[in-house]
């Protein structure tokens, strides 16, 4: 949404407040998180299908993702001023202030609670897990260490998870599987985009990508992409295996899938570049889906 808002500002157009709480809530990116949850669910749904719970985890999932990210921007509004693609966003450029964002993030986090455990309290329980690992530990920790990019992925990961447990109602190996998948899923994904911002992270000092000691990046990037990818055909494979999740076809469609995703991160490695970059990275927006709709078709 910051670049819809930097757009309008280019097109001398005014900035409304729903443009500022959809950007604060990062609108899309929570729209796309979200969907990763109901397709888990949908994957699940041979347990059973309710089409009240699934818009009860719809709406509370979008609920408390927006409140995650309303707070990491409350929390690193002094340094989204320091980067072109985030100055623009309502709190930088004081559009609005800390307490309205962190009213309109509490509003919807205790809603997204309510309405998750509507379904039942483990949902509930991995939603708020997921907000306060993101806000509280992942956040902070992007200045002091490469290691909040492993911490960040279990809450990116864990949509999938509260999917399946909505149905299922317990952590059951096909919510393991696909929080797995998300979770490896999500190193080539966030390295791809770190590199491509690689210098307005660095001016704004966060530390999200290994680094060379002359303080480049490390030049092995692509080989570490291309393991963390490799590693879900083994995930997928113990899914098969414990017959819980695809069929024959489908399985061999996402190991194909997967050995493609882990060609661009070899790509990376060989030719580290932009183009390589953007290459892995708009690989990693279109294979995630495909991979849960052939769980799902499976």
């Amino acid at each position: 949404m910051s670049k819809a808002i930097t757009k309008k500002l280019e097109a001398g157009l005014q900035i409304t407040k729903m443009d500022d709480i959809l950007s604060l809530t990062k609108f899309r990116l929570s729209l796309t998180v979200v969907i990763s949850s109901v397709l888990a669910y949908l994957v699940s749904s041979k347990i059973g299908f309710s089409l009240s719970n699934l818009s009860l985890l719809f709406t509370g999932g979008l609920a408390i993702t927006g409140a995650a990210n309303g707070i990491n921007q409350v929390l690193e509004k002094e340094f989204d001023s320091m980067m072109e693609r985030t100055k623009n966003r309502p709190l930088p450029s004081q559009r609005m202030k800390n307490s309205e964002a962190v009213l309109i993030s509490g509003i919807l986090l205790v809603f997204g609670t309510i309405v998750l455990g509507m379904i039942n309290p483990l949902t509930a329980f991995l939603g708020m897990s997921s907000f306060i690992l993101y806000a509280f530990v992942y956040t902070p920790l992007k200045r002091y260490s490469t290691l909040s990019v492993a911490v960040g992925a279990i809450p990116g990961a864990l949509p999938v998870l509260i999917g399946v447990v909505a149905n299922e109602g317990s952590i059951t190996i096909l919510g393991i599987t696909l929080f797995m998948v998300q979770f490896l899923w999500q190193f080539p994904h966030f390295w791809a985009i770190s590199y491509l911002s690689f210098d307005d992270y660095n001016k704004a000092g966060y530390k999200l990508l290994p680094k060379n000691a002359d303080g480049t990046i490390d030049k092995n990037l692509g080989a570490y992409s291309a393991l963390y990818s490799l590693l879900i055909i083994p995930t997928v494979l113990w899914s098969f295996y414990m017959g819980v999740s695809t069929g024959v076809i489908s399985t061999s469609l996402i190991i194909f899938a997967t050995l493609v995703y882990t060609w661009l991160g070899i790509k990376l490695q060989m030719k580290p570049s932009r183009q390589t970059a953007l290459t892995l990275m708009f690989s990693s927006f279109i294979y995630l889906p495909i991979v849960l709709i052939l769980f799902l078709i499976g």
